[in-house]
């Protein structure tokens, strides 16, 4: 990917006294790469798309019948209903009162500015101004200081949790509070900011919320509400309350749906869609074949700005993230009132100083194609004007941006060349500035004013030089694409946005082939604005697909061979010490296989059936199990003893051809080996010792392992594992989506010996890949069906390694890649 050059947002910073290579820093996630970005974090969750098979579901499987999922998706089809219905009320409830708050402000500050015309009182004018901008600013940022993840626009957040991320706090009531709350102040304080980014962040927080019935800000609410207690359904709500808040922005249903699918669906080919999409009609109503070569034109352009307004706010973004946001909140909302107060001391000089004073006249009688039948010249200011003239300059900064749109579309001639250019300027640099304060804030209606300012000014200079017969309208219109194509690199629900806001099937063309040219243009230079602050956030996107030179890797290349597994029958002790020493969302469930120790050493390469891997990226398991025996001195029981140090009951081996995992199933009444290996630890093991093969058997999630405990499901081990309790599916899932932590546990009331039985819990046929499959098969895979993880197992079922999304990353990625081309 090129870069912008040698600008500021562009240079590198690299820490000093770092020991390993490049490469594994930048796996590890230590150091920056050469573009000073931020690598995926590690302690970003994934979401689980796929379902787990395991008993408790296979039993509601049992029970389903044709009635019972009828009911089941009669249910979802009116929460789907009701999604619909609320974000329509809250978009409603915003667009009263952001409505209502401009018009009181711009009708007292305007009357305040009529007076002062004569008696020379503009001071006065611009204290009243900024006595209202600042307060509604001031309360914005006040919000924010409640809830931080309600600021900005929320698109990113919305689009990483789309793509199977888990941002905490993203779709939470008292996110949706602050965010509503908060758009409607940042608005009506006149910073440059749209309220549409919220509406899709609150449209997708009232499809996560509204299926649950409950809530961790008011823990009180709670409802005995069974359905849609996975991943799985609150993904596709969350899908639906996106397209629900676009539709309710913009008016566009149908570009509402596709944006879901554009910006976060994972089964949605994005280069098949280009390919289905129709043309439309090709009739020209107020455009000719031969603007399209200007419309080309300012798609290049267009791609051009917003790749150096992209550039310019992730430099801004940066110096946010390193010396204001680990200061006191407080400094958020004083650069939140610099901001308000810049932008409402320059709009008010501009108009005062640099607004041209025009005659007023009957626009004239062109196609209006945008909604609504709102007289124009109801909107024009004549602030700082005689009789029967008005400000242009004003009116477009003393409007509502949707009203200022309006007049770009519409009314010709009203606006000279100067002073679009002034306009397009000061919006320029003043919407990039605000775009990142601690505000709600829009990016898509300040981009569309802008770009549609640069479209009238290009309209006009076609006019007079070249003396062409054009409707600056259209030109807006398509400035507008080109801008916002070049800021957002959206293609195909952006094209369907306009299409529907403008009511006119035909500017659906030269709207495609602007957007297009803009998207490619500006991906020369960098990525898309929202791509752009999900990187500096460090969340671990995937992209549609990998580099073809990728699948010179293998899933053995990526994989993670140090495994942290379970026993299908493990002692209590054994899971607390994994529990609290381990980060990780899943565990393995895997036997060892004695009767498959093949593997053997050829100098610093270990080789089991098949699969090289190097000696330094095999971790000693018996290093692993010394720092769990050392967790295990804070356990407060008397009866605990160190299981390190003890002799393990030793399951005799399957007969040749026999199910071990049938077997140990079937002597259920003899107690398992617990986690730990028969051996101490020792250095003195061999690369045999520490690296025994694992016969596969399912996989358990961290938050079953931890209700499993919580609920005291385990027996003792003189008994039968059939006297273990037996959780339903609904107890499984009682406390999604946010199960106790282990932390929660007390470990006072466990006895430590006891035995947990988790084959009936775990995912016995999750997906799978050979260690020799390619990169792209197992991208395709992870991405397509919504995986958390993967393990990666040989041909005689042994796991050697487990792939996560962090090993997906296009970082991770190109790091492993550089290794390879090293080894060969």
């Amino acid at each position: 990917m090129a870069c912008c050059g040698n600008c500021f947002c562009c240079q590198c910073c690299c820490r000093e006294g770092d020991t390993r290579t490049p490469e594994e820093l930048t796996i590890l996630g230590e150091i920056r790469d050469e573009e000073d970005e931020i690598l995926p974090r590690k302690d970003y969750e994934s979401l689980d798309y796929d379902c787990c098979i395991n008993e408790p579901y296979v039993e509601v499987l049992e029970g389903m019948d044709n009635k019972k999922a009828k009911k089941y998706e009669a249910v979802r089809w009116m929460m789907m209903f009701a999604i619909g219905v609320t974000v329509g009320l809250v978009g409603l409830f915003v667009d009263f009162f952001v409505h209502l708050f401009t018009k009181i402000k711009f009708t007292l500050v305007g009357d305040s500015v009529e007076k002062c015309t004569d008696k020379g009182c503009f001071p006065l004018s611009l204290l009243e101004l900024l006595a209202f901008n600042m307060t509604f600013v001031f309360i914005a940022s006040v919000l924010i200081l409640i809830e931080p993840v309600a600021a900005g626009s929320g698109i990113p957040e919305i689009k990483s949790y789309l793509n199977g991320v888990k941002i905490p706090g993203i779709v939470r009531l008292r996110t949706f509070l602050c965010k509503a709350a908060g758009v409607l102040f940042s608005v009506a304080g006149g910073l440059f900011v749209g309220k549409e980014g919220p509406m899709i962040h609150s449209g997708a927080i009232v499809g996560a919320g509204l299926p649950q019935f409950q809530s961790i800000t008011f823990k009180r609410v709670k409802f005995d509400f069974p359905y849609f207690r996975s991943d799985r359904d609150k993904r596709d709500f969350v899908s639906a309350g996106t397209a629900a808040g676009v539709a309710a922005a913009f008016g566009a249903p149908i570009g509402g749906m596709l944006f879901s699918l554009e910006e976060g669906s994972s089964f949605w080919n994005q280069a098949l869609t280009w390919k289905v999409c129709p043309d439309g009609d090709k009739n020209c109503h107020l455009w000719t074949a031969v603007d399209l070569a200007f419309f080309v034109l300012m798609g290049v352009v267009g791609g051009l700005l917003g790749a150096l307004f992209n550039c310019m706010n992730k430099g801004l973004a940066k110096y946010r993230i390193r010396h204001i946001h680990p200061k006191a909140k407080f400094i958020r909302v004083l650069e939140s009132l610099l901001v308000s107060l810049v932008t409402t001391v320059v709009i008010f000089a501009a108009s005062m100083l640099l607004g041209e004073c025009r005659d007023l006249s009957a626009p004239t009688t062109h196609n209006t194609t945008l909604s609504g039948s709102e007289d124009i010249n109801s909107t024009i200011r004549q602030f700082f004007c005689t009789n029967k003239t008005y400000n242009d300059m004003a009116t477009l900064f003393f409007n509502p941006q949707e009203a200022a749109i309006h007049q770009l579309f519409h009314q010709d001639g009203t606006f000279s060349p100067l002073t679009l250019a002034v306009f397009f300027l000061l919006y320029f640099l003043l919407a990039c500035w605000t775009y990142g304060v601690s505000v709600p804030s829009g990016l898509f209606v300040p981009s569309l004013l802008c770009g549609a300012a640069f479209g009238r000014l290009v309209a006009n200079i076609l006019k007079v030089k070249l003396g062409m017969d054009i409707y600056s309208g259209t030109f807006a219109l398509i400035g507008s694409a080109a801008f916002l194509g070049g800021v957002v690199r959206m293609t195909i629900s952006l094209t369907v946005i306009l299409i529907e806001s403008t009511n006119e099937i035909t500017y659906g063309l030269p709207i495609m082939i602007t957007l297009m040219v803009a998207k490619w243009t500006g991906d020369f230079f960098n990525k898309g604005i929202y791509d752009i602050h999900i990187q500096l956030r460090g969340v671990p996107l995937l992209e549609w697909e990998t580099e073809v030179e990728m699948d010179k890797l293998t899933a053995s290349d990526i994989m993670e061979p140090n495994l942290t597994y379970v026993y299908p029958h493990t002692r209590v002790q054994s899971l607390v010490s994994i529990l609290r020493t381990t980060v990780y969302h899943a565990f393995p469930v895997v036997t060892e296989n004695r009767q498959n120790e093949q593997d053997f050493m050829k100098g610093n390469i270990l080789v089991s059936n098949n699969i090289r891997f190097k000696k330094s990226s095999v971790m000693s398991r018996a290093g692993e199990q010394r720092r769990r025996c050392q967790s295990m001195k804070s356990y407060p029981s008397s009866e605990l003893r160190n299981v390190c140090d003890e002799q393990n009951t030793v399951v005799e081996p399957a007969e040749e051809g026999e199910d071990l995992l049938q077997q140990m199933l079937e002597r259920r009444y003899a107690p398992y080996p617990n986690l730990y290996p028969d051996q101490s630890p020792s250095e003195e093991w061999t690369m045999e010792e520490r690296f025994r093969p694992l016969t596969f058997h399912g996989l358990i999630l961290r938050s079953q392992l931890v209700n499993l405990l919580i609920r005291g499901v385990c027996y003792a081990e003189n008994q039968s594992s059939a006297t273990q309790p037996r959780l339903s599916y609904a107890e499984m899932t009682e406390d999604y989506p946010r199960y106790p932590d282990i932390h929660d546990l007390d470990l006072a009331l466990l006895n430590p010996r006891m035995i947990v039985d988790v084959t009936p819990y775990m995912n016995p046929c999750p997906y799978t890949v050979s260690p020799n499959t390619r990169i792209s098969q197992v991208f395709n895979l992870f991405r397509t069906m919504g995986l958390r993880h993967l393990p990666v197992t040989n041909a005689v079922g042994e796991i050697v390694g487990i792939i996560t999304r962090h090993n997906l990353t296009h970082e991770f990625l190109v790091a492993k890649l550089r290794q390879h081309y090293i080894t060969i």
